[in-house]
C-alpha cells in the first residue's frame, strides 16, 4: 500500500492542525492505519491507530483527548484532527499501515508515507 502525508505547517500553541494521509493499492478491510511522530533527537512514536474495519481507535497517553483519528473510506484517507497543539507536539509526522494488527511500535509497520512537518511555536 501506498501512503501520502500532507498538512502540516506552523502554529501557535493552542491552535489546530489537520494532517491527512492517502492509501492506495492494497485492500482496505484488514488494515491498521496509525500515526506516528519523530521530534528532533528522538525515537520515532506511537500517536494514533485506527482498524480500518471496525473503526477502533487507539491513542498514546500524550495525545489522549487532545487529538482524533478518523477515517474516510469513501477515499481511504485517514484524517489526524490535533487541537489545543503545544510546543512538545513540535515533530515530524509519519503515517504508517499495517496487516499484521495494531502495534505502538515502529517495526509493527511494513508501509511508510513520508513525513511532514508540525511546528508549533510557543
Amino acid at each position: 500500500v501506498q501512503l501520502q502525508a500532507s498538512g502540516g505547517g506552523l502554529v501557535q500553541a493552542g491552535g489546530s492542525l489537520r494532517l491527512s494521509c492517502a492509501a492506495s493499492g492494497r485492500t482496505f478491510s484488514n488494515v491498521v492505519m496509525a500515526w506516528f511522530r519523530q521530534a528532533p533527537g528522538k525515537e520515532r512514536e506511537f500517536v494514533a491507530g485506527i482498524r480500518w474495519g471496525s473503526g477502533r481507535t487507539y491513542y498514546a497517553d500524550s495525545v489522549e483527548g487532545r487529538f482524533t483519528i478518523s477515517g474516510l473510506k469513501s477515499n481511504n484517507t485517514v484524517i489526524l484532527e490535533m487541537n489545543n497543539l503545544i510546543p512538545e507536539d513540535t515533530a515530524i509526522y509519519y503515517c504508517a499501515a499495517s496487516y499484521r494488527g495494531l502495534s505502538t511500535v515502529e517495526n509493527g509497520y511494513d508501509n511508510w508515507g513520508q513525513g511532514t512537518l508540525v511546528t508549533v511555536s510557543s
